[in-house]
């Protein structure tokens, strides 16, 4: 009962809320550079008479600890258009310092905006000044050693590949050398010439004019 009565009172205390003052959309986040202006601004509409408001700025420190508190320190406006009421902060020279979240508390209704977060950037310096001409230098150098960096590695193959080739040919020319040294040719020929083939003693005679009996010889 207790849970459900504290509810009952934040929803009437809400719908009391709102049908005082309706609240516009602010911006989620500016960024600008130090020394540059930033304006914020929160915008709701009043319930038929002016709201009394105060910006408020919620900040964090190095301890990660949240401070908030009013801003003074800045250019306050207040403007009217159809009905709407806004409040606009100006900083004119904005600092490092002046980088938090900022909404505006509205006494009258007790209400606070959405609000903006507001975030104060110091630009990154040059280190090394350098003209458009150098630039291009830089960058034409720069594809140079990369061509080179692809070609001589390649050319380095090659031409360890075409040494490995020259060697397997003068190789295989020796091997083949010492196959033919190996080899005695007058070993390979020898035997009985034609011209050094003896003929028989005994010649071949015809049978038909011979009538004496007698044994042939043979070849």
């Amino acid at each position: 009962m207790e849970r459900l009565a504290i509810l009952l009172f934040c929803s009437s205390y809400v719908l009391s809320v709102q049908c005082k003052v309706t609240l516009q959309a602010d911006r989620p986040s500016i960024q600008v550079e130090v020394s540059h202006r930033a304006d914020l601004e929160c915008c709701f509409t009043p319930n038929g008479k002016k709201e009394n408001f105060v910006w408020v700025k919620t900040s964090q420190h190095a301890n990660k600890t949240l401070e908030t508190h009013i801003v003074q320190d800045a250019e306050l406006k207040e403007q009217f258009v159809k009905g709407i009421q806004c409040g606009v902060l100006t900083f004119k020279q904005a600092k490092r310092e002046d980088t938090g979240f900022y909404r505006c508390f509205l006494n009258i209704s007790k209400v606070v905006t959405h609000g903006t977060y507001l975030q104060v950037y110091e630009p990154l310096e040059k280190t090394i000044n350098l003209s458009e001409s150098v630039k291009n230098g830089i960058l034409t150098a720069e594809g140079i050693l990369l061509l080179l960096c692809v070609m001589l590695p390649s050319a380095s193959l090659l031409f360890k590949s075409k040494n490995l080739n020259d060697l397997e040919k003068k190789k295989v020319n020796r091997e083949e050398e010492n196959i033919y040294q190996g080899l005695n040719l007058d070993d390979c020929c020898v035997g009985y010439e034609y011209d050094q083939i003896e003929r028989p003693q005994g010649g071949y005679e015809d049978v038909g004019n011979n009538e004496e009996d007698f044994q042939l010889e043979k070849p």
